[in-house]
This record gives C-alpha cells, sequence and structure tokens, in this order.
C-alpha cells in the first residue's frame, strides 16, 4: 500500500513539475540562435520561433494589430509562448485567444498575414512550434503549460512586460 501511495505521488509532483500533462502531440521542434540586432531579420521559419532579435521586447498582451517579429522573438527569449492567428479568424476565435491570453504572463497572441491558408493558429515557443484549427484546441492550452517559461527558455525569469506595446 505504501509502494502504490509513494507511487501517485511521485506521478503527482511529476505532473505539477512539468505545467500539467506534458508536450502536446504535432510540436514541430527548431535548433536557434541567440543574439541581438537593430535590423530586420529573415527568419528560417513562419513564425519565427527564435533567432536573433530587437534589443527590445514586446509585452506580453492580446494584439489586434501585427506585431514585429524581431520584438516578439526578444519576448520568447524570455520564455513567451507567442500565438499567431490569421487576420480572418473569426471573432468567436479571436475571443477565445483573448480569454486565453489576457491576464497571463509571459502569453500574447497577435495577427500573422503569412499564416498557410489551411493554418489559422499558430503557437510558437523559443525553438518550439504548433498549428491547431481553433483557440479551443486541447493542444494549445497543453502547449501554453508545457513551454510558457518551459525549460527551452534562454533567459528564464526575465520579464515579458516593460517592453514595447507597439504594433507594427
Amino acid at each position: 500500500m505504501l509502494a502504490v501511495l509513494a507511487a501517485f505521488v511521485a506521478v503527482v509532483v511529476i505532473d505539477m513539475g512539468s505545467g500539467g500533462g506534458g508536450e502536446p502531440a504535432g510540436v514541430e521542434e527548431f535548433e536557434v540562435e541567440q543574439g541581438h540586432t537593430p535590423d530586420a531579420v529573415d527568419y528560417e521559419q513562419s513564425p519565427p520561433v527564435g533567432g536573433e532579435h530587437n534589443d527590445v521586447w514586446q509585452n506580453a498582451a492580446f494584439y489586434e494589430e501585427p506585431v514585429q517579429n524581431e520584438t516578439a522573438v526578444h519576448t520568447m527569449e524570455h520564455g513567451a509562448v507567442w500565438i499567431t492567428y490569421s487576420p480572418d479568424l473569426p471573432q468567436e476565435g479571436k475571443d477565445g485567444l483573448r480569454e486565453l491570453v489576457e491576464g497571463r504572463d509571459c502569453l500574447m497572441a497577435s495577427p500573422y498575414a503569412d499564416l498557410p491558408a489551411d493554418t489559422p493558429i499558430v503557437a510558437s515557443a523559443w525553438g518550439k512550434q504548433l498549428s491547431v484549427e481553433s483557440a479551443d484546441d486541447p493542444k494549445l492550452q497543453e502547449f501554453v503549460q508545457s513551454f510558457r517559461r518551459g525549460p527551452q527558455t534562454p533567459e528564464p525569469g526575465a520579464a515579458c512586460t516593460g517592453g514595447t506595446a507597439e504594433t507594427a
């Protein structure tokens, strides 16, 4: 009986430490470099998942206008998840993303014009990316739980506020 109780406690502790439930299926992984630059960056992925970026980071928030890639990438370096959505996403989907993002540290969302036609929502964290079809897809919440301030974060503990709220 004691062994069963110990196993249960171990599972609960592991689950709590991972943000609950682990990495969702379908996450793509990328090798990316770090570095600051004042210049525009031609990223290998669209939307980007890391790389050189601006000295200023984007404040974590819900945006109705596109944000600059280079400032969003800096926020991901700090541990943010950046959810990009098609400008054509129905209002219900935008409202769902707003509800997910608002009031949560190191989480932001913005429209992104260059998403593939069959990919209305893409969640990105440093070196990680997941495409989903709707804001209420459980894999989106799993991605946020796994990677917001997750183990892939190059600068853990850095701020996701105090940067810029300007849009592109």
